[in-house]
Order: C-alpha cells, then structure tokens, then sequence
C-alpha cells in the first residue's frame, strides 16, 4: 500500500505559498535525563490551522511546551517569521506574537472572565488591535453574560473558550493550542470549529495538539501525526484521514 501521507522522521515542507509564521527544525525536548521529544520538524505558515495528531503519551504538549520555551530544548531550532527563538523565555517568546492555550487552562479562581480579558490586554505589544473585548464576545458569545463571573464558577468548556480569548486579547500572529476539543461537549466541539475558521481568517496562524482526528480533520489544512516523540507522518488532512494504515498504527484507540 502507497500512503498518501509522507512518513519517516522527517516531515515534507509546507506547499509553497504565504510565509512560514513557524518553523521547527529537529527539535529535541525532555525532562531530566529522559527525552520525550527527538527530533521534531514541521512549521505552520500564515493564515493555516496546522495539527499535531497523536495518542496521550506521543510528545504532543511537550513538542508545545518546547516551542513557547516552557521547556528549554536540548537541541534544536525555533523560528518565528525566520527569527530563532530557542532558549529564549516564555515571556519573550510571547511578546514576539506567540499565544499559548495549555491542556488545564490555568484559569485564575479569584478572577471574573472579564478581569482574565482585562489583564491580558494590558500585556498587548501589537499595534494591530485586531482582538477587544467586543470581539472577543463575538467569538464566544456564551461568555459575554458570564462577564461577571469568577473563573472557579466556570464550566470545562466555558474555561477553554475563556483561555482560548485571552490569548486572543494579546493578539498574536501564532496561537499554539494542547488538546482545545478533550472533554467538550459535542456542541462545544462544534461551535469551536467555527471558531477556529474565524480565527484563522483574522490573521492568526495555529498550531494545535490533539488526539481527536475527527476534529483535526474538521479544523486544519495540515497534519503532522506523532509516535514515540517523533513525526511518523506529515500531508494534508484530507490525506491522513484516508490513509487507513497511519490512522489504524497510530491514532486508532
């Protein structure tokens, strides 16, 4: 069987076209003396959803964390519109137009949804000001009544819709997101998807890490599967999704 999907370490280019808002070349990440991560290359480019696929375990979050530099990498590059950033901090790396949305959100208990929105806004570096509150509120219409509302008070879903727009609120040219559809309602699912098409009309590339290939599928232009730490394959959704080996090996739970 031919797959259609390019398989091996090393993934295939993005197809020529807009810039590459993000590229990684053989990047290695771990914890102590275990590495998780070994050798990972994939990019993501302007105006495109992007999605790293993989069971719990693959190196998903960490491939993430080491982007953002949550995780320094032992070896490797980070390239944000051409400009090497590993082994910068966190906080450089996001003033440089980088917006993270980790798995457990880290939504403040203390906090109302608006005071969340507030607060990132006044981190904002960007002169674009493509993101207010207001369209924020437009994006997620279930949180503008719940402006008011403490964070420990929120749902699951509320809380991701509420770390997705915070993100959002320091506009960023590249939004990273770990695992955005895990425990949503299939309503919430489906209102994410259009989401993501609004996001990605604005401007704003994204990478996101998540198990759910029907949701990928939905969402991204492009996926990179991973196994073990590694990418085993790399094509257009379309691809992957028919390649019945790939999904069968290494997405089949």
């Amino acid at each position: 069987m031919t797959s259609p999907a390019a398989t091996g370490a090393a993934a295939p280019p993005a197809p020529a076209g807009p810039q590459a808002a993000l590229q990684v070349e053989q990047l290695v990440v771990g914890y102590g003396a275990s590495i998780v991560v070994h050798g990972v290359s994939l990019d993501v480019r302007e105006g495109e959803v992007v999605a790293l696929i993989g069971r719990n375990g693959a190196g998903k979050t960490t491939t993430l964390r080491g982007i953002m530099g949550l995780t320094r990498p032992r070896a490797g590059r980070v390239l944000l519109r051409g400009q090497a950033v590993q082994g910068r901090a966190p906080y450089e790396i996001a003033r440089l137009g980088v917006g993270y949305v980790p798995d457990d959100r880290r939504i403040f208990p203390d906090l109302t949804v608006e005071e969340h929105l507030r607060l990132a806004a006044r981190l904002v570096t960007s002169p674009r000001g493509r993101w207010s509150l207001d369209a924020v509120y437009d994006l997620f219409p279930a949180l503008r009544p719940l402006r008011r509302q403490r964070g420990d008070h929120l749902s699951g879903g509320e809380q991701k819709m509420l770390a997705i727009g915070r993100a959002l609120m320091r506009d960023p040219d590249l939004l990273l997101l770990d695992e955005p559809a895990e425990g949503l309602a299939p309503l919430v699912v489906r209102h994410l998807v259009e989401t993501l098409r609004r996001i990605r009309e604005a401007g704003v590339a994204v990478l996101l890490a998540d198990q759910n290939l029907r949701f990928c599928r939905r969402v991204a232009d492009r996926g990179y599967v991973m196994e073990k730490g590694t990418i085993v394959a790399a094509g257009p959704m379309a691809a992957l999704w028919d390649d019945h080996e790939v999904v069968s090996r290494y997405l089949a739970v």
